[in-house]
Order: structure tokens, then C-alpha cells, then sequence
């Protein structure tokens, strides 16, 4: 382990490994148990799922090796999923002929808490970028929006 990270801990309830921690804990919604996934002590669990009730019907199974590792790699799915997702909803392009030339046309959203900024781009089929403008991030990329910013001569759409 490097100074920075904490040494594992392999327990019933909790088992860690320095950069993912699982935590077996009550489910308040009825009588069994659920585990949670942390990433680096992150105050909020990136996963969080039912538990495999023990032998005696009333305590948790404990984790295992096994299971750790199969709960670290759900957790990652669902991170990088979430990534994936956020990215599609930030990030769209479209692509349009125009005179013969094939174009991409991006719009990339950028969030900020005092107000998402978002820019419109074109693109030749050499990824050389033809033109940037500003637009809010309310505006609707499609193909036809594309063609008509594209036919306007690349000004800022209305």
C-alpha cells in the first residue's frame, strides 16, 4: 500500500481494499441487508444493493474476497455508465452533406452552478474545426439546425 491509502481491512461487514470499501449495512426498507460500494471514502456510495441474508436468517453473510471483487467491478460499470451517460447528455453531433463536403456538426454543453455555457462547432471530414459560436444550452441540435447554421455562413443561430 502506498502512504496515502489505508491499509485493508477484510471483515464481516466491511471489507476494503485501500481505493473501494464495502459496507454490509440494515436495509431500512424491510428486514434484510444491503451492501454499499465507496470509492475512496466518498461521502456517497457510487452502488448500493441487496445482501445475501446468512445461514441464520437474521445476520448478513459475510463478504468474502469472491464477493468484493465482483461488487468492485459492478460499482465501476455503474460509474463508468453514469460517465457515459452524462457525457451523451453534455455532448451531441450530428453529421450533414453540404456541396458535396461531409461535416460534423458538435454542440458541447458545459455545467457550471451559475449557469451552463454551451458551444456550437463544425468540423471538416479532416477533423480541421471550419467554425465556433456560443449558444445556449437550450439549443437543439439536429440535422436540419445543423444545415441551416451551416447554409447561414456559420453565424450565430437565432
Amino acid at each position: 500500500m502506498t502512504p496515502d491509502t489505508q491499509e485493508p481491512i477484510h471483515e464481516d461487514r466491511v471489507w476494503s481494499d485501500g481505493h473501494w470499501t464495502a459496507r454490509v449495512i440494515k436495509n431500512e426498507d424491510d428486514d434484510g441487508w444491503a451492501v454499499a460500494m465507496y470509492l475512496d471514502g466518498g461521502a456517497e456510495p457510487a452502488l448500493v444493493g441487496p445482501w445475501t441474508m446468512g445461514r441464520d436468517k437474521k445476520n448478513p453473510k459475510p463478504l468474502d474476497t469472491s464477493a468484493f471483487n465482483t461488487l468492485v467491478k459492478t460499482a465501476k460499470e455503474v460509474i463508468r455508465r453514469s460517465e457515459q451517460q452524462l457525457h451523451a447528455q453534455l455532448n451531441k453531433n450530428v453529421s450533414i452533406t453540404v456541396d458535396g463536403r461531409r461535416l460534423r456538426v458538435a454542440m458541447a454543453i458545459v455545467p457550471d452552478e451559475e449557469g451552463a455555457t454551451a458551444t456550437l462547432s463544425a468540423w471538416d471530414e479532416f477533423d480541421a474545426e471550419l467554425a465556433r459560436v456560443p449558444v445556449p444550452p437550450t439549443y437543439r441540435l439536429n440535422v436540419d439546425s445543423a444545415q441551416a447554421w451551416v447554409a447561414s455562413g456559420f453565424g450565430k443561430p437565432q
